[in-house]
């Protein structure tokens, strides 16, 4: 299977780099600068007791123009900020039976990439691993996750399309894990409650988790949060679980809890966050549902008062 992967970040370097080491033939389309340093040392992996290097294959922009054949499966691991450029980026390798998934959160992407490619082109996916790139441009492990739940948009019955099954053999193959879920956009669904409801905790107060649990009137804010993203999430057809709600509750509601998303990284950094893409499209879909969510459009304002400053910079 011929591979595209979109970025050599701590996602999408992380999945390339074991499909890499376990002989896929693998490219990265990155930037020149980026490509520069991976020619340089190697697309490295660190941290949990491992340390080791795939030489990657590597293509810019504009030598992806230049006539090829389409690849089979293009994994998509950018920001939300970055969207619309990898989209005509990656446009050349995309043929009539190349398939996308996508490794952003939120849902708009999806609508973006239907648009360019076509909703057949295109599977949803859900990625869940605990990496960061270094300042060496390494990619660090923190956590043995390594989990991409993937699917055709269209099935809500658990089906398995014959594309969708030969994927998957190659991402386990790789020491992926790689579930089909019954209804992937659920499940997409489901990690955007998770990912705005931890995101609006920690960036409204400006301090992680514990910071905020063990604060007086602390405790209530996670819960609160979370019955107005489900609440979304409901009315959208997507009913979270208690098992669903129970596991974000245990994130964001916990006494003495050091964590905080990329999100809050990004906004105590004074860099660009990904406010529309996760917050202003959910506050947006809650409007058009008739869902009242008061303090997500809070914490929607407190995020675009930040980008505005950051774009203004």
């Amino acid at each position: 299977m011929k591979i595209l992967v979109v970025g050599a970040g701590a996602t999408g370097g992380y999945f390339g780099a074991l499909l890499a080491r376990a002989g896929e033939d693998v490219t990265f389309l990155v930037r020149p600068a980026r490509a520069a340093a991976l020619r340089g040392r190697g697309l490295r992996v660190v941290g949990r007791d491992e340390e080791w290097t795939v030489e990657p294959r590597l293509v810019t922009a504009d030598e992806l123009r230049e006539p090829h054949e389409p690849y089979d499966l293009v994994l998509l691991s950018v920001k939300s900020t970055g969207l619309d450029r990898a989209i005509e980026d990656v446009a050349p390798a995309v043929g009539p039976d190349t398939a996308v998934i996508p490794l952003l959160n939120g849902l708009a992407h999806i609508d973006a990439l239907n648009a360019r490619f076509g909703a057949r082109a295109v599977l949803g996916g859900v990625a869940k691993v605990v990496t960061t790139l270094d300042g060496t441009g390494d990619i660090r492990r923190l956590a043995p996750l390594a989990h991409l739940a993937f699917g055709e948009q269209d099935v809500r019955d658990g089906t398995v399309s014959a594309r969708v099954e030969r994927i998957r053999k190659v991402l386990e193959g790789a020491g992926i894990d790689a579930p089909v879920p019954a209804d992937v956009l659920t499940a997409m669904w489901h990690k955007w409650v998770f990912i705005t409801t931890f995101g609006a905790v920690t960036s409204l107060m400006r301090g992680t988790v514990g910071d905020v649990y063990d604060t007086p009137g602390g405790p209530d804010l996670g819960p609160a949060l979370l019955d107005e993203t489900a609440a979304v999430a409901a009315a959208a057809g997507h009913p979270v679980t208690e098992e669903e709600r129970a596991a974000t509750l245990a994130v964001v509601s916990a006494s003495g809890s050091p964590m905080v998303p990329s999100l809050y990284r990004d906004l105590v950094a004074g860099r660009p966050t990904e406010v529309e893409h996760l917050f202003g499209d959910l506050t947006a879909r809650a409007r058009a549902l008739g869902v009242p969510t008061p303090l997500l459009d809070l914490a929607t304002l407190h995020l675009r008062v930040h980008q505005r400053r950051v774009d203004g910079a």
